[in-house]
């Protein structure tokens, strides 16, 4: 028979480990943050949506990127592992919520940069609050001087959006791409908010010269990559623009049936599928 006591112990045991159970609704339950240091001072963070670049050291904390909101305690939780304290600067790449969703958290003790466009498009926004919206915003770019770091947050133009900005620690030879890059798949290249293949195409071009093969990059998505990685990218992007050029006054159910070259057929993830890379190519040659 169980007493009075032995059932409040079962009932609250219940109920704590219910409330410990994932919510099979909630996308983020089992996303966890993980830190990879890249070079003194210098960590990317991964999780769910964009990769997230850290400078740490004697100034504090800036963050580039910051991924959604519900996961910003998280990322706080992983930066305490890295070092104490609140987050001094955001440098947001572009506006997608994936890697602005956190502004509103971290733009209570910090300080969030971002593009001139990046705020146009947060404001369009109406899912978006104000407490999201960048404070800082720059046209061609901006010098952060931190940690010891001269940060380089550049502007080269419209590419994945007309917002895009890259952050480059030259000294550090650490280079974030934000979404101007998706290692080893096709990219996805938001035409609604000024993206261009044809931009994107040569946004990587330009930024690849600025590396070498010690060059660590950040990839929006994916792995940590170096140079070899960005060139293979790029060859692709090279490919699919020539190829669509090939295909250039034939109808969209051709170029399906046609396919990509057999080389970039693994190129496929779950959000840009071969046939949503290949409408993407159709937009930019009708335009």
């Amino acid at each position: 028979m169980i007493r009075y006591g032995q059932l409040f112990l079962l009932l609250w045991s219940t109920t704590a480990l219910a409330a410990q159970a994932p919510n099979p609704n909630d996308r983020f339950a089992n996303v966890t943050i993980e830190a990879q240091q890249l070079r003194p001072g210098i960590h990317m963070l991964t999780g769910a949506g964009g990769n997230i670049g850290v400078s740490s050291g004697e100034d504090g904390l800036l963050l580039i990127d910051d991924q959604f909101a519900p996961l910003a305690k998280r990322i706080e939780a992983a930066l305490a592992e890295i070092q104490p304290g609140p987050v001094r600067f955001v440098i947001n790449t572009h506006h997608h919520g994936d890697h602005t969703g956190g502004n509103a958290h971290f733009g209570r003790d910090g300080t969030v940069f971002a593009h001139h466009n990046v705020l146009k498009h947060l404001k369009a926004d109406p899912k978006v609050s104000p407490e999201q919206w960048p404070v800082v915003t720059f046209d061609d770019g901006i010098e952060v001087h931190f940690n010891g770091q001269r940060i380089r947050v550049i502007h080269l133009g419209a590419g994945h959006t007309d917002g895009d900005a890259l952050v480059w620690f030259e000294e550090q030879g650490v280079l974030h791409m934000g979404d101007l890059f998706f290692k080893d798949r096709f990219p996805y290249v938001d035409q609604t908010h000024g993206g261009t293949v044809r931009g994107y195409t040569e946004r990587v071009r330009e930024a690849l010269r600025w590396t070498d093969d010690q060059t660590l990059i950040i990839p929006g998505h994916g792995d940590l990559a170096n140079k070899a990685d960005l060139s293979r990218f790029l060859t692709m992007l090279e490919d699919s623009l020539r190829w669509a050029e090939s295909m250039k006054g034939q109808p969209k159910d051709a170029w399906h049936a046609a396919g990509m070259p057999e080389a970039y057929r693994d190129w496929s993830w779950s959000f840009i599928s071969e046939t949503r890379w290949i409408d993407t190519l159709w937009r930019e040659m009708e335009e």
